[in-house]
This record gives C-alpha cells, sequence and structure tokens, in this order.
C-alpha cells in the first residue's frame, strides 16, 4: 500500500511552545491509502469544496470565528487527489475518526465512497438532537454509511479493533474514546510498522510525552470540546504507554499538530 499524507484544511496560526519549530497554522491531517484491490480509502476529509465557496451555509459562525480556517480550495482533498491522477469515483471507502465539522466537510465531494464511522458517532450526528459540533450539509447527499459497534474480540496492541468490511486487515478501527460520542483512530500498517491516526483523541505531539505538555490554546479546543473528560484523559494514558512500549513498531499522530504532519511529509 502506498499513503500520502495531507493537509486538508489550514486554520489559524499557533505557536510552538518550545524553542525550535516555527508558528504554523493548525492543519487538518488525511491520509490516502492506494490500496492494491480495493481502490482509494480516504481517512479523514478535512474541509471540502462546498465549505470553501459557501463558509456561510455549511459551517457554524462560531465555529469560523474560532478556528480561522484559511478555506482554500486547493487544500481539499478532491482537488489533492486529482493532482495525483485520480478521479473522486477512485475513492471507494472513506474512513472518519469522528463527524465533528473539519473531519466530515469533504464527503459530499465523495458521494458514492462508503463511509465507515463507529455507530455511536453517527448517532450523536444524526438521530440525536442538534449539536452545532455537527453539520448536517455535510451528509445531506446522504452517505453510504457503515457503522460499527466495537465487541470485544481481536485486539490491536492491547487496545479494542474492528475490522473495516471490504477492506484489507492492514486497516483497522481503534476505538479511542472521551472526545465525541463515537470517537475512533484508524491503524494502517505499512512496511514494517503501524501508522495510528488519533483523530482528536490528542491535539499535540508533547502531550503524549513522559511529562505531557497540552498546548495552551489547543487545549482549550480539546477540554471545550470533550464528552467524557475521565475517557479522554484514560485514551490520553494508553496513548502514552503505547507510544513507550510500542514506539518501535506503531507511529501515532493527530489530525491538527502541523509539526507531526512535517514529520511524515
Amino acid at each position: 500500500m502506498n499513503i500520502h499524507h495531507l493537509n486538508c484544511g489550514s486554520v489559524r496560526q499557533i505557536e510552538a511552545t518550545y524553542d525550535g519549530p516555527l508558528p504554523a497554522h493548525a492543519v487538518s491531517h488525511c491520509l490516502l491509502v492506494e490500496t492494491d484491490s480495493d481502490g482509494l480509502v480516504l481517512i479523514e476529509t478535512g474541509l471540502g469544496l462546498d465549505n470553501v465557496r459557501n463558509p456561510g451555509g455549511t459551517l457554524d459562525t462560531d465555529w469560523v470565528e474560532m478556528v480561522q480556517p484559511v478555506l482554500a480550495e486547493e487544500e481539499t482533498a478532491v482537488r489533492q487527489i486529482a493532482l495525483l491522477g485520480y478521479s473522486p469515483d477512485d475513492v471507494r471507502h472513506i474512513i472518519v475518526t469522528h463527524l465533528d465539522v473539519d473531519h466530515s466537510g469533504g464527503l459530499p465531494d465523495f458521494p458514492d465512497a462508503q463511509v465507515h464511522v463507529l455507530a455511536a458517532e453517527l448517532e450523536a450526528a444524526i438521530v440525536e438532537a442538534p449539536n452545532p459540533r455537527y453539520r448536517p450539509a455535510h451528509w445531506a447527499h446522504n452517505p453510504k454509511w457503515v457503522p460499527y459497534t466495537p465487541e470485544p474480540g481481536e485486539e490491536w496492541f492491547g487496545f479494542t479493533s474492528v475490522q473495516p468490511k471490504g477492506l484489507p486487515p492492514e486497516i483497522r478501527l481503534v476505538p479511542l474514546g472521551g472526545h465525541t460520542a463515537g470517537h475512533t483512530g484508524v491503524a494502517v500498517h505499512e512496511g514494517d510498522r503501524w501508522l495510528l491516526h488519533c483523530g482528536d483523541a490528542y491535539y499535540y505531539h508533547r502531550e503524549l510525552e513522559t511529562d505531557p505538555h497540552p498546548h495552551p490554546m489547543l487545549d482549550i479546543v480539546q477540554t471545550r470540546s470533550e464528552v467524557h473528560r475521565d475517557l479522554r484523559l484514560g485514551t490520553q494514558a494508553r496513548l502514552r504507554e503505547l507510544v513507550r512500549d510500542h514506539g518501535d513498531e506503531v507511529s501515532v499522530f493527530s489530525a491538527h499538530d502541523p509539526w507531526e504532519l512535517d514529520r511524515y511529509r
């Protein structure tokens, strides 16, 4: 499998909290996976064409004011995939860690793709009372949802895991609770190691250090948006253990840390 690391939505510029890295725009770190037999798999969608062209109709006003999205059409997944020589129809599967506005905005650009998501997240976004963190415009095209309910079974480095339907065993859902009702990480095997896209389970690479240092600005965002504080903090503790015990086998990264994305690019 060939894996591309994409930024599908720059937002406001943030400072590093230590000497070295320059300030950078926070990102929407997505993966495009070229599989041998299952077409393209897009992990996360970032912001899409509708968001860029009609932010007032597709994005929450308070969210736009807070995060200051750049809204550049060339950053959308569909445009970046075209530059790689593919069409939207080549994206047969999409996996979202959750359905917050900046993770689901590109769904309408790939209307024929199957969208893999935890059932609890889908219920929170669509079935329950309206919640401003979710944007119905992102699924007005009636996506081909493929929901999952995690059950005891095959583990992945001590975490519960789910095998997405129709995808190879090199791709796994790894539920990482606390940020939303059905938040999941996505593991992809590349070469001799695994990549774990942690979504919004944490926001800043220094949170996974032995002595964790949250980012002052990003920590405000993650604490305001958490649905279960103890579960979120427990998830981060387990991720620190994963890095400590299996850092030679697993590389982890989050959705919005620009310095992590730079490492992979």
